[in-house]
């Protein structure tokens, strides 16, 4: 795979840049991410170090990055979901992806999850490319169901909707082993989330 960009006023093109990431995930699951090392994406995605650095600073957001590119379907990031009931928008998100890429992603993020804590950066960048973003997304969501008054805006558990749904993808494997698949979350949303909201 030639590079694609030659220049420090080029950007790779979006192709280049998805392969670039695959690679990355790939070298995630095989040596985890404090094994990870620039040497390696660059030797397995011919890329030079200078390009790597140059588009993403370094290895905790190139990881974040690609993480994020994967897992789009899972995230309400730049979407428009406005179904007109919140029990809709939340399940319009779970519905965003199938089965099979809660799989691929599961692994990752729980690797991740790991190595967050005794990496600050990787903290850091997570919380401002991952956490942050997907909380102002549920704050929209939110803020359409008090406008249409489904929920009332003194609920406190407002303020924790993104807690209850990282809880429950994290606590699936912890209890049972399982990769949170729809039905699951579905179900979740329904009879945790909703009534918590609708109190």
């Amino acid at each position: 795979m030639p590079e694609a960009a030659t220049s420090s006023h080029r950007r790779l093109t979006p192709k280049r840049e998805a392969e670039l990431y695959e690679a990355v995930l790939s070298l995630l699951r095989e040596v985890g991410y404090d094994a990870l090392t620039m040497d390696a994406v660059a030797t397995r995605t011919r890329c030079s170090k200078a390009t790597l650095y140059r588009q993403w600073g370094g290895k905790a957001k190139l990881v974040v990055r690609a993480v994020q590119c994967v897992g789009k379907g899972t995230s309400l990031m730049g979407t428009d979901i406005d179904t007109g009931s919140l029990k809709g928008d939340l399940h319009a998100l779970v519905l965003r992806s199938d089965d099979s890429e809660a799989e691929r992603l599961y692994p990752l993020m729980r690797g991740l999850t790991m190595a967050i804590h005794g990496n600050p950066e990787l903290l850091r960048v997570f919380q401002e490319y991952l956490i942050e973003p997907e909380r102002a997304a549920f704050g929209r969501v939110l803020r359409r169901a008090v406008d249409r008054g489904e929920i009332r805006a003194a609920n406190p558990a407002i303020g924790y909707v993104l807690h209850m749904m990282i809880g429950a993808y994290t606590a699936r494997a912890m209890v049972e082993d399982q990769p949170p698949k729809q039905a699951f979350f579905l179900s979740y949303i329904d009879s945790v989330v909703l009534p918590v909201l609708v109190s």
